[in-house]
């Protein structure tokens, strides 16, 4: 039962992100994008709009909002544009030579699951809890050097926020800069530290047809790319070095996932099927998850690590365990 409809835009909306909780802990600000060329910025739980970023001409394909407040919107004008939270375009990101359709950032796994990391469900003897549960898991550094871990149940919201800047700033550990990855109908993709300067870091090629979805692995050491040439590419996540090319699917790529701990990636085509591939040195697939009659259009592995989840033009949707 929807709990409250909003009418947001014109036309078809296209993308939607939250605002991560380590910026805001009231979790209650939402992005949208849209056909209509406009991005809008909503209050969930009054229903009234907080601001509108305009400033691209034609429609907005896909939209994030970064660790450090920044957001970033890619449209058919061919441009990525840098806004801040309070609306205020930064800069603007131009070099591909025709559509922009996707957009992945290196934090893009721990911004989405805030306070919440893959093994949020099991005690330090791997054992799981019973019955209705959120929790996460602490970890004490006693004075004679030792570790110890034990579950703690999140109770209150101040308690979620802290933990999420926690893992947030143990994310921002390595000192890298928030890394921004664009893909296009041009068959490349860019590398930017969008942050820094609004020139590419580097352009990525040997894409055959156009780019459908680029994904983070959730420790930031690579990135997936999926495309219409049947082919998923492997690429270093700091320095965009090529890595591999994996082949299997005999149909376009729309959509790729990584596992929690960033160990195996799935793919969804055009074909019917889904494969598993183990990262990243796989270039065959460990499995091809068969089982869908049409097209795989949508595509997403659980945060706990547990599940990966399909829905197709067969119109099902398919759980499959790991």
């Amino acid at each position: 039962e929807a709990v409250s409809t909003i009418k947001a835009h014109k036309k078809y909306i296209t993308s939607m992100e939250w605002e991560p909780i380590h910026r805001n802990r009231s979790g209650e600000r939402m992005l949208t994008s849209s056909k209509d060329s406009l991005v809008k910025m909503w209050n969930v739980r009054t229903k009234r709009l907080v601001l509108t970023l305009a400033g691209h001409i034609d429609s907005v394909e896909c939209v994030k909002w970064g660790g450090e407040g920044l957001i970033y919107t890619a449209s058919r004008d061919r441009t990525i544009k840098v806004w801040n939270d309070e609306g205020k375009l930064c800069r603007t990101l131009q070099g591909h030579a025709h559509r922009v359709n996707t957009l992945a950032l290196s934090c893009d796994y721990v911004c989405r699951t805030g306070p919440f990391d893959h093994t949020c469900r099991r005690d330090v003897a791997g054992a799981r809890p019973s019955g209705e549960y959120t929790g996460v898991v602490v970890r004490l550094r006693l004075s004679d050097g030792t570790v110890r871990s034990h579950v703690s149940k999140l109770n209150d919201e101040e308690e979620i926020y802290r933990e999420a800047v926690r893992r947030y700033e143990e994310f921002k550990a390595s000192k890298e800069p928030e890394r921004l990855v664009s893909g296009s109908d041009d068959f490349t993709l860019f590398l930017w530290h969008p942050q820094e300067g609004k020139h590419p870091v580097k352009r990525l090629t040997g894409h055959q047809q156009l780019v459908n979805h680029i994904a983070f692995s959730p420790d930031g050491r690579y990135f997936a790319s999926a495309s219409f040439d049947k082919k998923v590419k492997i690429w270093n996540g700091k320095s965009g070095e090529f890595l591999t090319t994996l082949t299997g699917h005999v149909g376009a790529v729309y959509r790729v996932a990584w596992s929690a701990d960033s160990r195996y990636l799935v793919s969804a085509s055009k074909d019917s099927t889904t494969k598993l591939w183990e990262m990243p040195s796989g270039k065959r697939a460990r499995e091809t998850l068969a089982g869908h009659e049409d097209e795989v259009y949508a595509l997403d592995w659980s945060p706990n690590g547990a599940s990966v989840a399909t829905g197709s033009k067969d119109r099902t949707i398919k759980i499959w365990k790991y």
